[in-house]
């Protein structure tokens, strides 16, 4: 087991709209700062194109899109249970790819309004676990 441990200049971040999805199908952000981890760890489902990944949550459930702004930050931005939806569609991809890149030419400002406005929650500041 490697002891892995979050860089102090690498931030995670969820959504408003994956707050609200997460809580009802009750994934705590333990759980989103233990796929951060393994995700910094280079251990993700899927490398979608584009900063874009998917990676299983909540036992397997439940599929999670995860942003990246490369060597920064992490995005969480979208839900889904793997018993409604197989997978995201190509728009949708589309739609994930430019918000990835959206997100690449935000300042560290930017971020900070987002968090004021509570369109984005930091999470796992505290982020280290053995994986």
């Amino acid at each position: 087991m490697l002891n892995n441990e979050l860089p102090k200049d690498r931030r995670a971040f969820k959504t408003a709209w994956f707050t609200k999805h997460a809580d009802k199908a009750g994934i705590h952000d333990s759980e989103l700062c233990e796929a951060i981890l393994e995700m910094n760890a280079g251990q993700w489902d899927a490398d979608l194109g584009g900063n874009v990944f998917k990676k299983r949550l909540n036992e397997n459930r439940h599929r999670s899109i995860v942003l990246s702004k490369i060597g920064t930050y992490w995005f969480f931005t979208f839900l889904f249970a793997k018993a409604d939806q197989e997978n995201i569609s190509k728009e949708e991809l589309k739609g994930f790819k430019k918000l990835a890149k959206d997100y690449s030419l935000q300042s560290d400002e930017d971020i900070a309004k987002q968090l004021a406005s509570k369109n984005l929650t930091e999470i796992c500041n505290d982020c280290t676990k053995k994986i």
